[in-house]
């Protein structure tokens, strides 16, 4: 696979190195499961800078970790797990490759240039071999509605011995179109497999999770959507069944100006009843709003601020004079901006409110010297080993004299009759912490970094299994923090 664009002095295409983190002067070589992934730049220069992947795959070793089984998990014969066109053409294994070798370009992440990150580029993207079953025109549906002003997909001849059966059912396809790199990769992590209707490893819960993740902003509309997912889940009737639950959730929620990054609101407030007719989302900015008052704050920061509801109803209040909204998703800043009218708004009140597109588990010295800072359902969409440089990053190097930590309380979920047993409330979750685990947390980063704790219930608690949501209220003490360096 090549992925290339082109620039200008001011703006040169090697800047592309830097989204994948791959520098173009380099040769790099990646172990894989299944094989070696390489990346090289044929070209790079201001004017035009190409990146390529390639999987050289080793048929032993896919027979190995398969354990005798082969597409969706199913035993292939004991030739065709040893003959085929795994080393030659396009499928899972070059989409689990690509997000192995470029997992933070994947997720819209670039330390260096995250305004680059950010914005779509011109790109061209070839891969010479995509096994289609569905030909090109099912290709052309599947890459048509996603933004690329051109889906080319050239079918691939027979050799001239066998040109009476009529073309392969492999194409050429290639993708143009400006967009950013980690929408046009997530569209390649996605819908290789499904084109080759086939996965080289068994499909187990966790990847309706990893769908999601990947097709976040856009699989939710698809008109292909079933297809997608029924094929990218090899067909298994409850993964589809959960995943197409959650994409029309995301699907309403985004209708009804909610968002795909606020699903969690969506099924807080799809799950109440007439019993408690107050959504949980509303519980939860109230508890924020008087915890906020409480501490006196004037200027607050919200961190992962989403489509913005919480910069929203801090503006309803003036003894909030600053309020500044951070997300690393440029898209939820744009309805953030859109839902609070900020084109619209007076001087005077524009004045108090600014939107920033910044990661939260890097540093960032434009949120030092604010009075509050806000984490409302945010620290569980975080990987775990990536939780201690957001520690670092807010109580650490911001470090405001109040934070504001509200998270699920995974003990409550067995109160939603929605939501199957053992499930996440959102499949963007990496964790969901009961009671004694989220203190344990909270009793940690407060000894570390010379803060105190304390705990509040936010909704309905119920009393054996506490309340939906818990909020701790992190103030910083006089005390000499005990800082660590920063990951």
């Amino acid at each position: 696979m090549t992925i290339s664009t082109h620039g200008t002095p001011e703006r040169p295409a090697t800047d592309l190195g830097h989204l994948l983190h791959k520098h173009p002067e380099r040769a790099q070589a990646f172990s894989t499961s299944y094989g070696t992934a390489h990346v090289l730049y044929p070209e790079a220069s201001a004017e035009r800078c190409t990146a390529a992947l390639l999987l050289e795959v080793d048929p032993v070793a896919l027979v190995r970790r398969g354990k005798g089984k082969g597409r969706g998990g199913a035993p292939d014969s004991a030739l065709a797990q040893y003959v085929n066109d795994r080393p030659y053409a396009a499928s899972s294994l070059l989409a689990v490759a690509l997000a192995r070798v470029f997992k933070t370009a994947l997720h819209g992440e670039c330390r260096a240039l995250p305004e680059r990150a950010a914005a779509p580029l011109p790109l061209r993207i070839e891969v010479p071999a995509v096994p289609a079953r569905g030909g090109a025109e099912l290709v052309r549906a599947l890459f048509g509605p996603l933004g690329w002003d051109r889906v080319e997909a050239e079918p691939i001849a027979l050799d001239s011995e066998f040109e009476e059966w009529g073309d392969s059912r492999y194409v050429r396809l290639v993708l143009e179109g400006e967009l950013r790199l980690a929408d046009a990769l997530n569209h390649l992590y996605v819908l290789l497999p499904v084109l080759d209707d086939a996965k080289h490893y068994w499909v187990a819960p966790d990847e309706v999770d990893k769908l999601l993740r990947a097709g976040d902003g856009w699989l939710a509309g698809h008109p292909q959507r079933d297809l997608i997912t029924a094929r990218y889940l090899a067909r298994r009737r409850g993964l589809t069944r959960e995943a197409t639950e959650r994409l029309e959730l995301a699907r309403l929620a985004e209708a009804e100006g909610v968002g795909v990054e606020d699903v969690d609101n969506a099924v807080d407030e799809a799950t109440d009843t007439e019993d408690r007719p107050v959504p949980l989302a509303q519980h939860r900015r109230e508890a924020i709003l008087a915890a906020l008052r409480a501490a006196g704050a004037t200027r607050v920061l919200d961190l992962g601020c989403g489509q913005g509801q919480l910069v929203q109803a801090l503006l309803k209040d003036p003894a909030f004079t600053e309020i500044v909204g951070v997300d690393v998703s440029v898209r939820a800043l744009t309805v953030a901006a859109r839902r609070l009218r900020l084109d619209r708004m007076g001087e005077r009140q524009a004045a108090r409110v600014k939107l920033l597109q910044g990661s939260l588990t890097y540093t960032d010295k434009r949120l030092t010297g604010y009075d509050a800072a806000v984490l409302s359902e945010v620290v569980e969409h975080v990987d775990l080993p990536r939780l201690p440089a957001l520690e670092y990053a807010v109580f650490g190097s911001a470090r405001p004299r109040t934070v504001l930590v509200t998270t699920p309380n995974a003990e409550y979920n067995v109160r939603w009759e929605s939501l199957p047993a053992g499930h996440a409330r959102h499949g963007d979750h990496r964790f969901e912490w009961t009671r004694a685990e989220f203190r344990d947390w909270a009793a940690g980063v407060a000894g570390r970094y010379g803060y105190e704790a304390e705990f509040v219930p936010v909704g309905p608690e119920d009393p054996e299994v506490g309340p939906p949501t818990q909020m701790a209220a992190f103030t910083r003490t006089d005390a000499p923090a005990d800082k660590e360096e920063g990951p």
